[in-house]
């Protein structure tokens, strides 16, 4: 059974998202602030993180940035906060998904469901591909750059995959949001690639590189160029 988190200060509706979740064979674990959520998260398998922004002992985008510095777990925010650039920023800082309210509850579970799928997706067992100083494990999720250990979302897990698979060819960006979405990319915003492409560069090219692995190739897509091109 599934472990989902939900931090959410308004109890009502704390309680009726777990009441939805357990109907739908889950097991839900309120929270009704950061430090109830933290707490939770620390003794707990969590496997996906319902997160509200306004919280009454501090601010959901801090917490999440503070998850992502050594968890991968899913994230999904539910808030108030419908700015483009409260979701941008959401997604940027590692948001797996983000819900706006007034919101529907039979498309949060719907959600929920393919966020689970994304982030725990049984694949077949695959060796260790090593790509230069690379070195993947698609069935654990695992990603090392110089034998250390990546701490990467399960989006930017999805996009590194794919484009890896498909290394030297040209991977557009319907093709990515299809991996990464499957077919829910509906209720994602485009522009979340372009933030998920960013943020994955920005872990795996060294500081002093021009996109060396991930190429884009302009008006198409990415392409995964694996070793970095010697001048």
């Amino acid at each position: 059974m599934k472990n989902i988190l939900i931090v959410e200060d308004d109890t009502m509706l704390n309680n009726g998202i777990c009441f939805n979740l357990q109907v739908d064979g889950f097991n839900a674990i309120p929270a009704y602030n950061l430090k109830e959520g933290e707490n939770e998260l620390n003794k707990n398998n969590i496997d996906l993180i319902i997160l509200d922004v306004n919280l009454p002992d501090g601010d959901g985008f801090e917490f999440c940035k503070k998850i992502r510095k050594n968890s991968n777990v899913g994230i999904l925010f539910l808030t108030a906060c419908d700015m483009e650039s409260d979701i941008i920023n959401g997604f940027k800082i590692g948001a797996d998904d983000y819900i706006t309210k007034p919101f529907s509850i039979n498309i949060l579970m719907q959600r929920v469901g393919a966020l689970l799928r994304r982030c725990n997706n049984n694949e077949k067992s695959e060796e260790l591909l090593i790509e230069g100083e690379f070195e993947f494990n698609f069935e654990k999720m695992i990603v090392a750059k110089n034998k250390i250990n990546m701490v990467i979302s399960p989006i930017e897990y999805k996009i590194l995959k794919k484009l890896v698979q498909c290394k030297n060819q040209i991977v557009t960006r319907q093709a990515l949001i299809d991996a990464i979405w499957d077919n829910d990319g509906e209720y994602i915003e485009e522009h979340a690639l372009t933030v998920n492409i960013n943020r994955l560069r920005s872990k795996i090219e060294d500081k002093s590189s021009d996109y060396k692995y991930i190429k884009t190739v302009y008006g198409m897509g990415y392409m995964w160029i694996g070793e970095k091109n010697e001048k």
